[in-house]
């Protein structure tokens, strides 16, 4: 792991990038590598982050204001660097920096990563990319805002440490960042918890339209396009949402669609069981991990939601 920091040494462009729709490990591991990079390499040194628009509440760096959110940049890079993301095509606007770069690495912890580096780094047990990052960098050389990057992908890939996912090693690591002197109250409130009017209004209409199959084992819920305008909701405001329900009593498995274009959804699925969502949004394009993944689907959200409750049953009777 060491070896990726100290071949950048020599790079005089380097870029990251993460996945598409990025979530609070992925933003907090692209902002963790690029502060870290420019606090401990040369100045003279390019240091470029790509993503996609960024929710408000994210942005706790001034440094973010710099995030480049278009292809128009036209440089090769030494390194280019994809964090998070479980495959090439996850990288949106940016793959075109990815393919052209020099040395392609690939650094992320889902199980079903492609391994579509030149190096990659897959550490499928970590519970974040955040917590891989960790481990690649000098704990010496971890100041306040690095250590609040990498604490805001603990919190949100880990549930803010409710989630299977997180280990002793996870807790040993959030303990050594909030030694580093960040708010971590603040930030879990603020990034995590805090919801706006337009989530909880969108919340509460996913609740209500929810419905129980599969014996109450399995609870489903969709939006529509006309829903999401009904309530002038963006995707980034249905987060925690997949998890509100599958918390809900004697469920195993939670299924939340969104539609993103005529006919298309994009598919999130939670597991409290022995059912492996990854193995199922695989089979549909995505990915992620046993318990919490996601793919994208076409068709009507009918034909959708009796696909996945097929391969859902299939598993819960296997595992009877």
């Amino acid at each position: 792991m060491k070896k990726i920091l100290e071949e950048l040494k020599d790079a005089r462009t380097i870029g990251i990038v993460g996945h598409i729709r990025p979530d609070g490990d992925c933003i907090g591991s692209c902002m963790a590598l690029s502060l870290y990079l420019k606090h401990n390499l040369p100045k003279d040194r390019t240091i470029d982050v790509y993503l996609e628009p960024i929710p408000s509440k994210f942005l706790l760096w001034e440094e973010a204001a710099f995030v480049k959110q278009t292809n128009d940049n036209h440089i090769i890079y030494d390194y280019f660097i994809a964090l998070d993301a479980g495959s090439k095509d996850r990288l949106g606007f940016a793959e075109s920096y990815f393919n052209e770069a020099k040395i392609k690495v690939n650094i992320d912890h889902h199980i079903s990563n492609t391994g579509f580096g030149d190096i990659n780094l897959i550490i499928d047990k970590a519970s974040s990319t955040s917590e891989v990052l960790f481990d690649l960098f000098d704990e010496n050389k971890i100041d306040t805002e690095v250590a609040k990057a990498l604490y805001l992908g603990l919190i949100h890939d880990t549930g803010v440490f409710k989630h299977s996912n997180t280990t002793e090693k996870t807790m040993n690591i959030a303990g050594k960042l909030i030694a580093k002197g960040i708010s971590f109250s603040k930030m879990i409130d603020e990034t995590f918890y805090q919801k706006s009017y337009i989530q909880n209004r969108i919340l509460g209409r996913t609740l209500i339209e929810s419905i129980l199959v599969l014996d109450g084992k399995c609870i489903v819920s969709s939006l529509s396009k006309d829903i999401l305008s009904l309530y002038e909701a963006a995707p980034a405001d249905l987060d925690g949402i997949i998890d509100q329900l599958r918390i809900t009593k004697g469920v195993e498995v939670a299924v939340l669609l969104y539609e993103t274009r005529d006919q298309e959804f994009k598919v999130s699925l939670r597991a409290n069981g022995d059912v492996n969502v990854s193995k199922i949004a695989v089979l549909f394009g995505g990915g992620g991990h046993v318990k919490a993944a996601g793919c994208t689907m076409k068709g009507s959200a009918s034909d959708i939601i009796n696909q996945l409750t097929n391969l859902i049953n299939e598993q819960l009777e296997i595992n009877k």
